[in-house]
């Protein structure tokens, strides 16, 4: 919204503050600061709170505002006076003020640093977490503004305002004055308030997804009247699947005469259904699309799933009609999935939904499916099916316009129904947050992720993302660091999501081959060392073997304590006559099964060479697997409006309050709510699936096979080194001048004439980083040879000479360095060398450096990307890191085990180790230097870029011979601010 006239033009209208919001229930709300255009809706809004709820936030009968009042809190600096509104279909459900005051409780100015803050919620919307948000956002900007501080008053049997307060994390004291408490907030974030803030975010944002997944009706927009269509086919297919809520047919065209479609009511409007509708799939053409959105925000619909195509996959005419869709239908309240979607599945018995454009419903299942793409999602629901595997839920999101991978991530965090994440994602439009997400689902559940689009450039039609520089590589280790199993392809995240679903995870990389094929066990057991596992000797059963020695060696195996996991060779049986046959899988099958159900609890795989029916009866799960529990609850649960929430002390604007939750503890998995109606008695249950205990995932390659058991056994690894996190040590402090290092970048950055920054001399860099107990080894500029000789008199010879260049930095190849140079004779004569070979001095800019011990040369970096936010990245100097890419990286802030293994995990990490019988180095004080400058970009986001180049690291100690330092204005950090969806 643009300002007014009336308003300060030093103050112009922070359009920044405004923001899309997820409340308690799983709805959407818009916040955004009050303008003095909003004097009808405050007065409608005022009209619509209960005297009880006016009363706790006046503490006087106040039936209704006066002009005086109108205005005031209308009309605001942005500064010192600041409102905002939380909205929907444009009009007000709640409000918070803040007033800058001063040691005396009266109005103020800068640099008065204590603000009083009151809140108005409508009554019909307490209890979905509006004032919780409010509080979030109006504390955002008092501290972008200056206020430290929030005073507020509260009446003694006001429980429910005191509890938002006391439940936002923030530090706070309380006082009884004048028969009212006395609240005072310190507005500094702190660990428990971000705790607070993700997880009111986690629940608010699974809740939305978990909406959409289970409707108790839903509306088809766009049905055809003759067979054929998107929208006739979507409706077949809801039918098809037996879907246990109410289902609708619209369309405008239908005459009036028309009642049913294909047994279901027809209506040519929303308007024309009594009932409430949960879920509006639009199928009809884009232009269209905004009429069909009004008509659900108008009727209540809670959210959208857009199939329409002609959004920004068609260029920047497309990706304003998108924006411009996401805007109504987060007005009104509703998320979207789409546009250009698939659609939406979920398999559980008490809903059975399948709202998509899949001609077959696949069977229920543990593995949660997220596909960015239709095409995707076609080919792995018919993958799945093949493999005989079925699925929990299943969402295409299309152009993922609003809902995302972040937002599944929630919901399947949560889903007692999934057991593990699947994930084909195109474009990350918030890495920062999917890696923290990520990371705490995949402490709980495997989450395998497909990333196309992986090339700069690539990014696909439709999918408006952040810019991001670090490579593909940097991405994948990343995604490693927070336990995402990273594949290649569609097939092998299928392959690794079966055998994560329907196997326990091993306990480590100590495999047993054993099968009817000795070549297909040897092409196993290469595979295994291919892949980093520890395979034993195949044991042959020869082609002679019956299934009951197969059940008799895998049940031997399964007892053997020197083997975490088992893998069987299967190929078909050779008759008397020589001929191969077919053989009975299901005979094989069930011999596996009982050795698996009597055996100890070992991830096995099967690898088998057409062998008829053995895969789809492995896929079947064992009568010995117990059913999971499973708990409905009703699907629509709206929030109860009997309590009152407010503050405040006298006539001063209205605001909202509301309760929060006593602690955010971790968050309890929500129950599948069931529809609002019985299921259909004709409609047919979808079968168990494929995937869950006593269920043995079949591979027709031993490398893919392979390939999906190294990939569990590297996530398990993970799972039991995230049970114990890393930490900082503790010794840093003492060594560390965070406020000296503080004080030196406001220096650099106030002289630096470009906004954007500016790189640090070699003896700026130098004092930064000795800060942080960096030393970095000082050089002397040696312009001609007088000049290189004083410098190496002062340093003490033997000394370095070397250019500094540009283009030959770091290039001891072109002959650009010279060591171990021991006198004044040998620096002469090289300095000559030098300059005959490469240039004059000046183009040169040689420098002298004191020798440092022989060791291992390594580089050392750091960088902040806008996206994915602090990266420090390690690897030996050269060709290795240069050439071949052979370079770690890590998240900062790093713990000591995100430095130990980031030293380790590169391929060439050997040669620190005593490779070929050479000196294994001081990794520890490697370790301790990267702790260090992990702290210093953590704790300094100016800091945007450092490179240590090279770092010698020897059998004691190590020598930082070269850095590079840049400062620039940080990055906005999305990800520490307020709750608020993203706009793409």
């Amino acid at each position: 919204m643009e300002p007014t006239p009336e308003q300060s033009p030093h103050h112009a209208y922070p359009d920044h503050w405004e923001a899309d919001v997820v409340l308690r229930d799983g709805g959407t709300a818009r916040i955004r600061p009050i303008t003095t255009d909003d004097a009808e809706r405050l007065v409608s809004f005022y009209e619509q709170v209960s005297d009880e709820s006016k009363y706790y936030r006046f503490f006087a009968p106040y039936p209704r505002l006066s002009d005086r009042d109108v205005h005031r809190f209308t009309h605001h600096d942005y500064v010192d006076r600041v409102g905002l509104a939380v909205t929907i279909g444009g009009e007000f459900i709640g409000t918070v003020r803040y007033d800058r005051i001063n040691d005396q409780g009266r109005p103020a100015s800068a640099p008065a640093d204590e603000a009083e803050v009151a809140f108005l919620v409508q009554d019909a919307h307490q209890g979905r977490g509006v004032a919780s948000a409010l509080l979030e956002h109006i504390a955002a900007v008092a501290r972008e503004r200056g206020i430290r501080r929030f005073a507020a008053e509260v009446l003694p049997a006001n429980n429910k305002m005191i509890k938002v307060f006391r439940d936002g994390g923030y530090t706070q004291r309380r006082s009884f004055e004048d028969g009212s408490v006395h609240l005072t907030l310190d507005l500094e974030p702190t660990e428990k308030s971000l705790a607070v803030q993700r997880g009111r975010e986690q629940r608010a944002e699974a809740r939305s997804v978990q909406r959409l997944l289970a409707p108790g009706s839903v509306a088809v927009i766009g049905t055809g009247r003759t067979p054929g269509g998107v929208g006739r086919t979507v409706l077949r297919n809801l039918l098809a699947s037996g879907y246990t809520g109410r289902t609708y047919a619209v369309n405008r065209a239908f005459d009036e005469g028309t009642a049913t479609l294909d047994g279901v009511p027809a209506h040519r409007s929303l308007g024309e259904i009594d009932e409430q509708v949960d879920l509006a799939v639009i199928a009809v053409p884009a232009h269209r699309v905004p009429e069909a959105v009004a008509d659900c925000g108008e009727h209540g619909v809670q959210g959208l799933v857009v199939l329409s195509a002609g959004y920004a996959e068609r260029g920047a005419e497309g990706r304003e009609l998108q924006r411009e869709l996401v805007r109504q239908a987060r007005s009104y309240g509703m998320r979207i999935i789409g546009p250009n979607a698939f659609g939406i599945i979920n398999t559980a018995e008490s809903v059975r939904l399948n709202a998509s454009l899949a001609p077959e419903s696949p069977a229920r299942g543990r593995i949660g499916l997220f596909t960015q793409s239709g095409a995707i999602g076609i080919a792995l629901l018919s993958g799945l099916h093949r493999r005989g595997a079925g699925l929990s839920s299943f969402i295409s999101a299309g152009n993922r316009a609003d809902v995302s991978g972040n937002d599944f991530l929630q919901y399947s965090f949560e889903d007692p129904d999934t057991d593990v994440a699947l994930l084909y994602l195109e474009s990350l439009g918030n890495p920062r947050k999917f890696n923290r997400l990520a990371r705490r689902t995949a402490a709980v559940k495997p989450v395998v992720v497909v990333k196309g689009a992986r090339h700069s450039g690539s990014t696909p039609p439709g999918h408006a993302v952040p810019v991001s520089r670090i490579p593909d590589a940097t991405v994948s280790a990343l995604m490693r660091q927070a336990g995402v199993i990273r594949v290649d392809t569609v097939t092998e995240m299928v392959d690794a999501g079966l055998l994560l679903a329907g196997q326990p995870l091993p306990a480590g990389p100590r495999v047993a081959i054993l099968g009817n094929s000795e070549s297909l066990g040897l092409l196993t057991y290469d595979a295994c060392l291919a892949e980093g596992l520890r395979p034993r000797p195949p044991i042959d059963l020869t082609t002679a073997a019956s299934p009951q020695d197969f059940r008799d060696a895998l049940a031997e195996a399964l007892a053997d304590g020197t083997c975490d996991a088992v893998i069987v060779t299967a190929i078909p049986w050779v008759g008397e006559n020589g001929e191969a046959e077919t053989g009975d899988g299901q005979v094989l099958a069930t011999a596996l099964h009982k050795a698996v159900a009597e055996g100890s609890a070992k991830p096995v795989a099967v690898v088998h060479v057409e062998i008829g029916g053995l895969a789809e009866a492995l896929a079947a799960a064992s009568s010995t697997a117990a059913p999971r529990p499973r708990t409905v609850t009703p699907a629509a649960d709206r929030p109860r409006a009997d309590t009152t929430l407010s503050t405040g002390t006298a006539p001063a604007t209205p605001a909202a309050p509301e309760a929060g939750r006593a602690q955010e503890a971790p968050a309890t998995p929500p129950v599948s709510p069931g529809p609002a109606s019985p299921a259909d008695p004709k409609a047919s249950p979808a079968p168990e699936a494929a995937t869950g205990p006593g269920r043995i995932p079949a591979y027709p390659a031993a490398e893919r096979a392979v390939r999906a058991l190294a990939e569990a056994v590297k996530y398990a690894q993970w799972r039991r080194q995230a049970a114990v996190p890393g930490k900082i040590p503790e010794f840093l402090d003492d060594t560390i001048d965070e406020p000296g290092a503080a004080a030196l970048i406001e220096a650099q950055l106030a002289t630096a004439p470009d906004p954007r920054g500016r790189p640090l001399t070699h003896d700026e860099a130098r004092e930064l980083l000795g800060r942080y107990g960096i030393a970095v080894r000082p050089t002397l500029p040696a312009p001609d040879p007088d000049a290189a000789v004083a410098a190496a008199t002062r340093l003490g010879y033997p000394v370095a000479l070397k250019t500094t260049a540009p283009h030959l930095r770091h290039r001891a190849d072109l002959g650009g360095v010279r060591l171990d140079i021991a006198d004044e004779e040998a620096l002469r004569r090289a300095y000559g060398e030098l300059t005959d070979l490469l240039g004059k001095p000046a183009e040169l800019l040689p420098v002298v450096q004191a020798m440092a011990p022989r060791g291992v040369d390594t580089v050392v970096r750091a960088s902040i990307d806008a996206a994915a936010g602090a990266v420090l990245s390690f690897g030996l100097a050269g060709a290795p890191s240069e050439l071949l890419g052979d370079t770690a990286h890590r998240l900062v802030p790093a713990t000591d085990r995100d430095a130990a293994e980031l030293i380790r995990s590169i391929r060439a990490a050997p040669v620190l180790f005593g490779w070929r019988g050479s000196a294994p180095v001081d990794t520890a004080a490697l370790e301790e230097l990267l702790l260090r400058l992990s702290r210093l970009v953590d704790d300094h986001p100016e800091v945007v870029s450092v490179a240590l180049e090279p770092v010698v690291v020897a059998p004691h100690g190590l020598t930082v011979l070269g850095a590079s330092v840049r400062l620039a204005p940080p990055p906005a950090r999305s990800d520490l601010g307020p709750r608020r969806l993203p706009n793409y």
